[in-house]
C-alpha cells in the first residue's frame, strides 16, 4: 500500500493534528502544503476552535439557467468565479476563500488531476526548502533578540552601579557633617560646662574674699591720685570692645570684634560654631606671650578685658 498524503506530512515533522486540519481544510496534498505554510504562526488550538467557520457563499449562478446545462451531471470539483481556480472539494473550497476572501463559487464537472509522485515530492521539497528558510530566518531573529536583551540588561546594570554609588557619595556627606555637627555641639556643650564650673567657683572666691574681709575689719582705702596721673587710667578703662584676630592653623586668618565683658569661653563658642574645631586654648603673639586654657575655670570666665585683650590683639588658636 502506498504511502497516503497524511504519512508524507507527518514524515516531514507536521503534527499528526495540525496535518488533519490542514487535510480536511485543503482536500489535497497541493493545498494541505499551502494551509501548513499559511498557518504557521496560529496556535493548533485556534485552528481546531476555528475549523468549522467560515463557510463561503456560493454563488447564486448554481441555481441559474445556467447550471442546468450541466443535465445532473455529477459535479466532479468547484470552481472560483472570482479567479477561475478549480478546487478538489468543498473543503477546499472554505481554504481558498479563507485565504483569499473570494466568495463566489460553482459546481464543474471538471475532474482535478491528482498529483504525480514526482509532483508530490516536488512540493514537499519546495515545503522543506521554506521551512528551513524560515528556521534560519528566526535562529538569526532569536541572535538579535538575544544581543539586544543583553545590552539592555547591561545598561540596566550600569545605571543602577550609577545610581548606586550616588548614593554612597550621598551618605558619605551626610556622614561628615554629621560628625561635624557633633563635634561642634561637643564642643559647646563642654565650653558651656566648664563656664559654668568657672562661675561657680568665681562665686565661692568672692563669698569667701568679702566674708574674710568682713572677720578682719578691712575697709577698701580709696587712694587718692593725682588729676595729672588719672588721664591714662580713664583712658585705659574707656575701650567697649576687643578685636581679635584669630590665627587657624590651615586656616585663613579670621577677624571677629566682641565686647569687652564677653568672656574667653564665649569667645571660645562663637569661634568654634563659625570654624567647626574644637578650641582649647588660646596664645597672645604679643610679648609676654600668655597662654589661656579653656579648661581652666580661671582662664575660661575671664572676660577680655580682665585679659588685657582690648582694644585689640591677636591670638593662636590651639
Amino acid at each position: 500500500m502506498g504511502q497516503t498524503d497524511r504519512d508524507l506530512l507527518i514524515e516531514m515533522g507536521f503534527d499528526p493534528r495540525r496535518v488533519d486540519l490542514a487535510l480536511k481544510n485543503s482536500g489535497g496534498l497541493q493545498d494541505a502544503i499551502t494551509w501548513l505554510g499559511s498557518h504557521e504562526d496560529t496556535q493548533l488550538e485556534d485552528l481546531e476552535k476555528d475549523s468549522g467557520t467560515g463557510m463561503p457563499v456560493v454563488s447564486s449562478l448554481t441555481e441559474t439557467e445556467d447550471s442546468k446545462t450541466t443535465n445532473d451531471a455529477e459535479a466532479k470539483s468547484y470552481k472560483c468565479n472570482d479567479c477561475g481556480k478549480l478546487l478538489r472539494n468543498w473543503d477546499a473550497v472554505q481554504f481558498h476563500a479563507e485565504r483569499t476572501e473570494h466568495q463566489n463559487f460553482d459546481e464543474s464537472v471538471e475532474e482535478i488531476r491528482p498529483l504525480t509522485e514526482e509532483e508530490k515530492k516536488g512540493k514537499l521539497e519546495e515545503l522543506k526548502q521554506r521551512l528551513e528558510e524560515k528556521r534560519k530566518a528566526q535562529a538569526a531573529e532569536s541572535v538579535a533578540d538575544a544581543k539586544r536583551n543583553e545590552a539592555i540588561r547591561r545598561k540596566k546594570d550600569q545605571d543602577s552601579e550609577k545610581i548606586k554609588e550616588e548614593l554612597r557619595k550621598k551618605e558619605q556627606l551626610r556622614d561628615i557633617e554629621r560628625r561635624k555637627q557633633e563635634k561642634i555641639d561637643d564642643a559647646k556643650a563642654k565650653a558651656k560646662i566648664k563656664a559654668e564650673i568657672a562661675a561657680t567657683q568665681q562665686a565661692r572666691r568672692e563669698a569667701a574674699a568679702k566674708a574674710k574681709a568682713d572677720r578682719e575689719g578691712i575697709v577698701a582705702a580709696q587712694t587718692s591720685v593725682p588729676t595729672a596721673t588719672s588721664a591714662p587710667s580713664a583712658n585705659k578703662t574707656a575701650h567697649t570692645e576687643a578685636r581679635l584676630r584669630f590665627q587657624v592653623s590651615g586656616r585663613p586668618p579670621i577677624t571677629k570684634t566682641f565686647a569687652a565683658e564677653t568672656s574667653l569661653f564665649e569667645v571660645a563658642s562663637s569661634l568654634a560654631q563659625e570654624t567647626g574645631i574644637a578650641i582649647s586654648t588660646f596664645t597672645t603673639t604679643f610679648p609676654p606671650r600668655k597662654t589661656y586654657r579653656l579648661e581652666e575655670p580661671l582662664d575660661s570666665g575671664l572676660t577680655l578685658k580682665e585679659a588685657n585683650l582690648t582694644p585689640s590683639a591677636s591670638l593662636l588658636v590651639g
